[in-house]
C-alpha cells in the first residue's frame, strides 16, 4: 500500500510539498517496510542504518552520478537514483527515520 502511494505521488503530485517533502519521508518507510518483508527480525538500528543509505544516495546526486553515467536520458534511472542533491531531502530521510526509530522503540520496549 505505501508503495502504491509513493508511485501515485511520483507520478501525478507536482506540488511543492507533498512530492518533494512527505515523498521522502515515506521513501525511507517503504524502504524500511521492504527490508522488514525479507527479514522480519527486529533490528533495532535498522532506521539509522536507512538514513546511512538515504544520504549515501543524496551524496551520489551531489556528484551528479546520473550524468557521469549517462544516465540523464532514462527516466527510470533518473527517478530512481535522483539527479538533484538537496539538504532537505536529508532533513526529511531524517524526519522518517526517526519515526521508524519511534516506532522501533514502541515496539520493542511495548513488551
Amino acid at each position: 500500500m505505501l508503495l502504491f502511494v509513493e508511485v501515485l505521488i511520483a507520478l501525478f503530485i507536482h506540488d511543492n510539498f507533498v512530492r518533494p517533502y512527505l515523498g521522502d519521508v515515506l521513501v525511507v518507510i517503504v524502504l524500511y517496510t521492504a527490508i522488514r518483508i525479507i527479514i522480519p527480525v527486529k533490528y533495532a538500528l535498522l532506521p539509522l542504518y536507512l538514513f546511512i543509505f538515504a544520504v549515501g544516495v543524496e551524496v551520489l546526486q551531489y556528484f551528479k552520478l546520473v550524468q557521469v553515467l549517462g544516465l540523464q536520458n532514462n527516466s527510470f534511472f533518473r527517478i530512481i537514483l535522483g539527479s538533484t542533491f538537496d539538504w532537505k531531502d536529508i532533513l526529511c530521510y531524517g524526519v522518517g527515520c526517526a519515526i521508524l526509530g519511534v516506532y522501533e522503540w514502541r515496539v520493542r520496549y511495548r513488551r
